[in-house]
C-alpha cells in the first residue's frame, strides 16, 4: 500500500461505514434531521448510478430507493422519513459489526485489512478485529444516545418545525 496513513486507512472501511450508520441513526431521531440526511443519501445514491456496474439491477435498486425517499418525505412532512433513514443507519452499523466478526473474527481471511494491520502495527488479526468490532458497537451507541439527548421534541413539534423546512406541495397549498 502506497500513500496515507494506514492506521486510518485500514479500519477505515469497517469503521466508516458504522460511523454513518451512527450518523443516520442519529438523524433518524428528528424529522428535520432525516429529511437533511435523505437528501444527502438520495445525492449519494444517484452519484452511485454513475461509477456503479450499468446492469439493470442496480439501476431499479437505486431508483426504488430513492423513490421511497422522495414517497417518505410527503407521508406526514416526513415522519416516515425518520424510520426509513434510521433503519439505513441501522443496518449500516449493524453490517460494520457483522462484517467485521465475520470476516476477521470468526473465520480468518489472510489477506484482510486486519492482518496488514497486524503485521504492521503488532498484535494478530482477531486481536485487532474485535477492537474494531467494539469501536463500530460505541459508534451504534453513540448515535442512539446522541439522538436521544438531542431531539427531544414529541412527534407533534418535530411535524411542526418539519412544515417549516423544504414545505411539501401540500403545505404550501393550506398556506395559501
Amino acid at each position: 500500500m502506497r500513500g496515507g496513513k494506514q492506521f486510518i486507512t485500514l479500519p477505515a472501511g469497517y469503521l466508516g461505514s458504522s460511523l454513518i450508520g451512527a450518523l443516520l441513526t442519529f438523524c433518524g431521531f428528528n424529522i428535520v434531521a432525516s429529511k437533511v440526511a435523505s437528501i444527502v443519501l438520495g445525492v449519494c445514491f444517484l452519484l452511485t448510478l454513475w461509477w456503479a456496474r450499468k446492469d439493470w439491477l442496480t439501476i431499479v435498486t437505486i431508483l426504488l430507493s430513492v423513490g421511497l425517499l422522495v414517497a417518505f418525505w410527503f407521508i406526514k412532512h416526513g415522519e416516515a422519513l425518520r424510520f426509513m433513514v434510521l433503519f439505513i443507519g441501522v443496518m449500516s452499523s449493524l453490517y460494520s459489526v457483522w462484517d467485521i466478526c465475520d470476516d476477521l473474527i470468526l473465520r480468518k481471511v489472510n489477506s484482510s485489512d486486519a492482518s496488514v494491520f497486524a503485521k504492521r502495527y503488532g498484535g494478530s488479526s482477531q486481536c485487532w478485529g474485535v477492537i474494531w468490532s467494539l469501536v463500530s458497537l460505541v459508534f451504534m451507541v453513540c448515535g442512539i444516545l446522541a439522538g436521544l439527548a438531542a431531539f427531544k421534541q414529541s412527534f407533534e413539534q418535530q411535524e411542526k418545525d418539519s412544515q417549516d423546512f423544504i414545505p411539501t406541495v401540500r403545505m404550501m397549498m393550506m398556506r395559501a
